[in-house]
């Protein structure tokens, strides 16, 4: 069972990465490298509780509570604009290029 981390509003929160929009810099790996990795094909995935890379498309991963600035901060830097973090509640984007 994963535990869901919730943001300083109390909401739990996921990320994904649109790889179709992945430009490989690696900006998300050097921010929080317990949360995004590059794979063999040059783009970036999320990573699962056991550390492996979840490379379905889609796929989402928790925002540990302590790594939220790091996630936020690779949403926001990421050239290719395809880092997306949303409630898990009702799945409205906070950071990242559909946030409001």
């Amino acid at each position: 069972m994963t535990v869901q981390q919730e943001a300083p509003g109390g909401e739990a929160l996921e990320v994904w990465i649109d790889q179709d929009l992945c430009t490989g810099d690696g900006i998300c790996a050097q921010y929080a490298p317990e949360v995004f990795e590059l794979d063999i094909d040059g783009l970036a995935y999320v990573k699962g509780a056991d550390d492996a890379l979840l490379q379905a498309a889609g796929a989402t991963t928790p925002v540990p509570l302590p790594l939220l600035t790091d996630v936020v901060d690779s949403a926001r830097e990421c050239p290719g604009e395809c880092i997306h973090v949303r409630r898990v509640s009702d799945r409205v984007e906070v950071y990242g290029p559909d946030a409001e």
